[in-house]
């Protein structure tokens, strides 16, 4: 991957590397920076924590699913676990990023809007696209797919199990875990399922280790790649599982830890680790969602809790809000300072606009509103129409306004929501 890949403002960075101006030039990631000191018996360690988001193909959670025709996927992010200790400094790299085809979830005002595959017959195309970049990058690739095996999600899973079928080598590994059939909604300890499946591979592709003089002891010859379907609550939580993993081999092997000893068995230290990764997992799922991530009480504590739950429910909410109302908007500016839409801009600009009156002018709000006062008046009528027909026949005129509206609005559910503008693409 191309480091501009990972700089957001590269795009505005251009005019700048034209002209030579390479003296004014500030380089940025988004993504998350978080690291804790902990003792480890008589021993200090120190872990730092890097995620860096690829921008190829950024956005909001709905309007940016899957891969583009490029192999460039959705919520790619690349997380770096660094560890220093003893003079020795260690390092692991894994990343997640959406299904990596051409797929699509359009909101629709449902809380869970259908999934559709795009043009299936390019899928393994743009797979296998995708998995030659990460192993220029990385090497070795061990996919490691968290969807549930029914239903719309079955769908994309059967679809990424055929489309890398002809791919698969010692180099590229594909490894379906229906994470919520096997752990549920509180059983995460079975996990540990999952790493007795890839356990062999991460010892096989290690981990980068240099001693106090700077040498090389070993190298990390290949990543994995973690995906769910927004690669955030289940991607995470799987993430910190291997990333915990990792640490304590590589303090087994520079002796802080004993051949048998783990982190779980340093209270202080396992604490904070959890939180590391809870905050790391929080700021990637506020860039892509807008909310802190689901399950984050687990990663957090080692257990899920009743306020985690009830955090759960209040941030799926949120979700439900921001992806309909909101993230259109979010992602016409996120498309406009990456330079994928280029657009003039002159006093007299109007927004663009596609389609019919329908969707010039389909508003939510309006539309609830509307229902809201048939039901005021509705609900008056109904007071007087046990005395008087006239108002029974007002009531009934009432609901069917309020059902009609409903109904309408329930049919024509993509157009009341809040979506993209900007249509002319740069590439």
């Amino acid at each position: 991957m191309h480091s501009t890949q990972l700089q957001p403002n590269s795009y505005l960075l251009e005019p700048l590397i034209e002209n030579k101006l390479n003296q004014y030039l500030l380089p940025v990631i988004q993504g998350s920076f978080q690291n804790i000191n902990a003792e480890v018996g008589s021993e200090k360690v120190n872990v730092t924590l890097i995620a860096r988001r690829c921008t190829r193909r950024i956005g909001t959670r709905m309007w940016r699913r899957g891969a583009d025709a490029e192999g460039y996927a959705a919520n790619f992010v690349e997380t770096e676990q660094i560890m220093q200790s003893k003079g020795f400094t260690a390092s692991y790299v894994q990343v997640r990023g959406s299904m990596p085809f051409l797929w699509e979830q359009i909101v629709d005002l449902t809380y869970k809007p259908s999934f559709d595959i795009v043009r299936q017959e390019e899928a393994p195309r743009v797979l296998e696209r995708h998995f030659h970049d990460l192993q220029k990058k990385y090497g070795a690739v061990l996919a490691v797919d968290l969807v549930n095996t029914g239903g719309g999600e079955g769908r994309l899973r059967e679809r990424y199990a055929k489309s890398i079928e002809p791919i698969l080598s010692e180099d590229v590994r594909y490894v379906h875990f229906d994470f919520h059939r096997v752990c549920g909604h509180i059983h995460f300890e079975r996990l540990s399922q999952l790493y007795e499946q890839i356990k062999d591979y991460l010892k096989k592709h290690r981990y980068f280790l240099i001693n106090d003089k700077g040498e090389k002891i070993e190298e990390q010859t290949g990543t994995v790649r973690t995906n769910c379907i927004d690669c955030l609550d289940r991607t995470n939580v799987t993430q910190s599982m291997i990333g915990r993993k990792i640490l304590e081999s590589q303090l087994q092997r520079i002796e802080v830890l004993g051949v048998n000893d783990t982190i779980s068995n340093h209270p202080a230290f396992d604490t904070n680790y959890k939180v590391l990764w809870a905050n790391h997992g929080d700021a990637i799922s506020i860039q892509y969602s807008g909310t802190p991530a689901l399950k984050g009480d687990f990663v957090r504590y080692g257990k899920r809790t009743t306020q985690g739950i009830v955090n759960d429910l209040r941030n799926a909410l949120a979700r439900y809000y921001l992806n309909n109302f909101v993230d259109g908007t979010k992602q016409d500016a996120m498309d406009l300072l990456q330079g994928h839409y280029l657009t003039s801009v002159s006093r007299d600009m109007a927004v663009p606009r596609k389609g019919g009156l329908l969707e010039s002018y389909a508003s939510f709000r309006l539309a609830f509103a509307l229902v809201m006062g048939a039901l005021m008046f509705m609900m008056m009528s109904l007071r007087h129409a046990r005395t008087d027909v006239h108002h029974l026949l007002l009531s009934l005129l009432w609901a069917g306004l309020c059902i009609g509206i409903t109904h309408f609005v329930r049919a024509n559910g993509r157009t009341f929501t809040n979506r993209p503008r900007f249509h002319q693409s740069r590439h």
